[in-house]
């Protein structure tokens, strides 16, 4: 599976911003596929994921404000960003994987397909 995000830019606060991934891969639709950022010095950190089922899991830092959905038949999984605060300025990256467990959705090492990330940097 090849990974391709999209979508990042320059935002002001309160402003909303899509981001895209787009998948290659006919089983697409049958793997996990989170999203992941990294902000200048940080680790990097869970922020979204969404399952086979459509399940949806989010950090608590963006919950209420970021919406993940997919649409199988585009292979393509986006990450909807509302109400975009300063806090949210990282680069992002999608990731997926084929086998990760629900207790491990969180865990970065447990993905083992990754874009090449899309920056994301909100004023204030």
């Amino acid at each position: 599976v090849q990974l391709q995000a999209s979508g990042g830019g320059l935002a002001q606060a309160g402003d909303s911003l899509t981001l895209s991934c787009a998948a290659s891969g006919r089983t697409f639709s049958s793997y996990v596929v989170a999203w992941f950022r990294q902000a200048p010095e940080k680790e990097r950190e869970f922020v979204a994921a969404i399952n086979r089922g459509r399940s949806t899991f989010y950090a608590d830092s963006v919950k209420g404000r970021f919406t993940i959905s997919r649409d199988n038949a585009k292979n393509t999984v986006f990450l909807r960003m509302d109400s975009l605060k300063p806090e949210d300025t990282a680069v992002y990256y999608c990731a997926a994987s084929s086998s990760v467990i629900v207790s491990s959705y969180r865990v970065s090492d447990m993905y083992n397909y990754w874009g090449q990330g899309t920056q994301v940097t909100v004023s204030s």
